[in-house]
C-alpha cells in the first residue's frame, strides 16, 4: 500500500500571523459602508426566519435591500472615479 504524503510544506500558525497592510485597512474602511448594509440587510432577513413576515419585516428588508444596493452603486462609481482619472 502506498501512503500519501503532502508535497508541500507544513502551515503553521507562526506563518500566518501577520498585521494587515496600510492599504488592506485602507480597502477596508472603504468599504465599511456596504459592509454595514450587508449585515442590516441579513438582520433583517434573520428576524424573518422563525415566523411569518409581516409587512413591517417585509418593509424592512426591502429598505436593508435598497440600502445594499445603494452602497454598492456608491462603492462601483468611486473605484470607477478613481481609475478614469488617469486612463486613457
Amino acid at each position: 500500500m502506498k501512503t500519501i504524503v503532502a508535497l508541500q510544506g507544513l502551515v503553521t500558525a507562526a506563518s500566518l500571523d501577520f498585521e494587515p497592510s496600510a492599504a488592506e485597512l485602507d480597502a477596508i474602511e472603504r468599504e465599511m459602508p456596504l459592509i454595514r448594509a450587508e449585515v442590516e440587510l441579513l438582520d433583517a432577513q434573520i428576524m424573518t426566519i422563525d415566523r411569518p413576515a409581516n409587512e413591517l419585516d417585509m418593509r424592512r428588508v426591502r429598505r436593508a435591500r435598497n440600502r445594499v444596493l445603494a452602497a454598492r452603486r456608491d462603492l462601483t462609481n468611486r473605484a470607477g472615479a478613481a481609475q478614469s482619472g488617469g486612463a486613457a
